[in-house]
């Protein structure tokens, strides 16, 4: 674990999933009365592999255990703990391709107004669904930001994305009009008063700590409901605001920096979302566009 903290920059939900990988691993190795590097042979991984598709796993689950355990294997070698690399050809599974799914703009405004900044916690919620959209972070991201993260003056707030790269992102209008009113007036009210210690996070809990990733997906979820957005994501908020960013003619390497993607493939997804909404714009007004 102690390698993916140090070289990779792993976030702490990383390592938990790096950790349960291997320990799913370890036990199918441990019921073939395999428990030492050396012992274990191509076929025994490929039959592990086999085991996780007929256990239903979704594919991108399987692609990410493999790949867990091809980080294993290679990090033992490279330590000189065995010579035996069983993982060192295997392909990882392919994932078939799956477009994100994006809200329209409407569904969007309709599930920010849903939060009544009346209340410290609702002034949060507000401020923290704006965000979201408005600057498309990540659930992650948006529970790890600190005040000093946050410049409204500038109009930027400071991440520490994946492998804890920092990087800038402008807030939009709406977002900075939210932020500015929740620090001013509801987060002092959920700050324990008599803490030594008060938490220097943006976001805070009832009691005074920061806002956890499970908290920020039920609050997505219980707005989403209100607004017949049954089981929505956290995410669904980013791929939103990357989708309507480039309908409105973002830049893609831009949004690239925006999104804090380490490879531009990965953000050129939503340029395939882009094109079937303008698809579906052009079958739906298009004179002629329907088989008649």
């Amino acid at each position: 674990m102690g390698h993916l903290l140090v070289e990779r920059g792993a976030s702490a939900h990383t390592l938990a999933a790096y950790r349960r990988d291997l320990e799913d691993y370890a036990g199918f190795l441990a019921e073939r009365s395999v428990t030492e590097p050396d012992g274990v042979t191509r076929e025994l991984v490929t039959s592990w592999v086999g085991s996780l598709r007929e256990r239903g796993l979704a594919p991108s689950s399987v692609e990410r255990k493999v790949s867990s355990v091809k980080g294993f294997h290679k990090f033992l070698v490279r330590e000189g703990l065995t010579e035996n690399h069983p993982t060192a050809r295997l392909p990882l599974p392919k994932v078939p391709e799956r477009l994100p799914d994006v809200l329209s703009i409407d569904d969007v405004d309709r599930l920010l107004s849903q939060p009544f900044p009346d209340t410290p916690a609702g002034l949060r919620d507000r401020a923290a669904l704006e965000t979201l959209y408005g600057c498309g972070l990540r659930v992650s991201e948006l529970t790890g930001l600190d005040t000093t993260d946050v410049d409204l003056p500038e109009g930027f707030v400071r991440v520490f994305g994946k492998g804890s790269k920092e990087r800038l992102v402008p807030v939009s209008g709406m977002a900075e009009l939210a932020l500015g009113a929740y620090l001013a007036s509801g987060r002092g009210h959920l700050r324990p008063k008599r803490s030594l210690a008060a938490s220097t996070a943006v976001f805070l809990n009832q009691r005074g700590g920061r806002l956890s990733r499970q908290a920020v997906f039920a609050m997505v979820r219980t707005y989403g409901g209100r607004v017949g957005l049954a089981g929505l994501h956290p995410h669904t908020l980013r791929h939103s605001f990357a989708t309507h960013m480039l309908e409105g003619g973002a830049d893609l390497r831009a949004l690239q920096e925006m999104l804090g993607h380490a490879d531009i493939s990965t953000t050129q997804v939503y340029t395939h979302v882009d094109r079937r909404h303008i698809r579906e714009e052009y079958l739906s007004t298009h004179p002629r566009a329907r088989k008649r």
